[in-house]
């Protein structure tokens, strides 16, 4: 069986925001009061804005740190854990409830499609006090893939 290469594709926006759109699992990472980083795993989509959108709720570490130090990056996966990713770093933006609310059905659209009833996904948003981060690409790495150095491959 042969080797499998590591990759570094670098892309334009439009490719990465192609990349992006299927993809719903990263791992955010936002700044510490201390200047360590905390991470989380998140479920995450794309909206119409070309912003990379995730759901929380106002008291977790990652809208607090978020809205403390608005720089954050976040490691889009793909479902296999052995397939490409990539590594966005951007602006946070955190939107609380009643604002939150139609870019919660937005982030709904983008990751599962239409939902069977709007006015009581609306409901559980707020009772549920949801808010939303959206990440404002600013910068971005290749779309890799782990593997071997292609120089060890071919020694």
């Amino acid at each position: 069986m042969a080797p499998n290469i590591a990759t570094a594709r670098r892309v334009e926006l439009p490719e990465l925001l192609d990349f992006l759109r299927p993809r719903h699992h990263g791992l955010l990472s936002t700044m510490r009061a201390d200047g360590r980083p905390q991470l989380s795993p998140v479920t995450c989509g794309v909206d119409e804005g070309g912003r990379i959108v995730v759901s929380t709720y106002p008291e977790r570490a990652k809208a607090r740190n978020a809205r403390r130090d608005e720089r954050v990056s976040i490691c889009v996966l793909s479902d296999d854990f052995n397939g490409p990713y990539v590594q966005v770093d951007g602006r946070a933006e955190v939107l609380d409830m009643p604002e939150a609310l139609e870019g919660l059905v937005e982030y709904y659209r983008c990751i599962a499609g239409e939902h069977p009833d709007w006015d009581e996904y609306r409901a559980a948003m707020r009772r549920q006090d949801k808010s939303l981060v959206r990440i404002h690409i600013e910068r971005w790495g290749p779309i890799a893939t782990g593997g071997f150095p292609a120089r060890l491959v071919n020694d």
